[in-house]
């Protein structure tokens, strides 16, 4: 039997905070470390920290998707470049997400999906965008089989220059990847419910919308648990 959704993750008590984790040094959050880490990741031996909850009460067969993990140059620190999706959608709407999608018959590989998704979703060139490597699969509670693919765009970028989908995306948005990398802004819920419970990670980005209103971007679910697994990666 499949645990309830979460519709409000904001309301799910939060239990702890890893402030006692080190933050990624900066100097590994650089195009060229990062470009070095991802060259020599056979010859590491980790293990990603979330490999998903697709197991719990999984209703449908696994299906292939992946997500880009686009980092973009702005004030002279690379980003990461996310989207909200928009409230009317089936399924995870109003979520912060990567780009991406599931997997399509003419889809080379994981890397040729996300960019394709990438470029359906907020117009991003893959012109622009410079594969660098790979991390694990994670397996959603719907029971997607995700691989996030880590990315390098290469500048000038502005997110004026997007074109978005405006069907699936109501805006793009990015955050420093020096805050997500420090766990300290990591923030651990559980969500008990009759029969088991579930936890998940929620990193909450103080941002500003288009217009320039103040907005609170809550990043969690399965988002928050694929940049742990960068965090930790890059921590090695």
């Amino acid at each position: 039997m499949a645990p309830p959704r979460i519709h409000d993750p904001r309301a799910v008590p939060v239990v702890g905070r890893d402030v006692h984790l080190p933050a990624v040094v900066p100097e590994r959050l650089k195009a060229p470390a990062l470009r070095r880490r991802f060259a020599e990741r056979a010859k590491l031996n980790w293990q990603p920290e979330f490999t998903g909850d697709g197991h719990i009460g999984a209703e449908r067969a696994a299906a292939h998707a992946s997500v880009l993990v686009p980092l973009v140059e702005h004030a002279g620190d690379l980003h990461v470049l996310l989207t909200r999706r928009t409230d009317h959608l089936r399924a995870h709407a109003g979520q912060v997400s990567f780009p991406g999608g599931r997997a399509e018959p003419e889809d080379a590989d994981a890397a040729a999906t996300a960019l394709r998704e990438a470029q359906e979703e907020v117009g991003l060139p893959p012109a622009q965008v410079d594969v660098i490597g790979q991390l694990p699969t994670y397996t959603t509670v719907t029971n997607f089989v995700v691989t996030p693919v880590v990315a390098l765009v290469r500048p000038p970028f502005k997110l004026a220059d997007l074109t978005i989908d405006a069907f699936e995306v109501a805006e793009a948005f990015h955050v420093p990847l020096s805050f997500l990398m420090d766990p300290a802004n990591h923030q651990r819920h559980r969500f008990d419910f009759e029969g088991g419970q579930r936890q998940f990670l929620s990193m909450p980005w103080q941002g500003f919308a288009a217009d320039g209103a103040p907005r609170e971007y809550f990043i969690w679910g399965a988002t928050a648990a694929m940049l742990r697994n960068l965090y930790r990666y890059l921590s090695l």
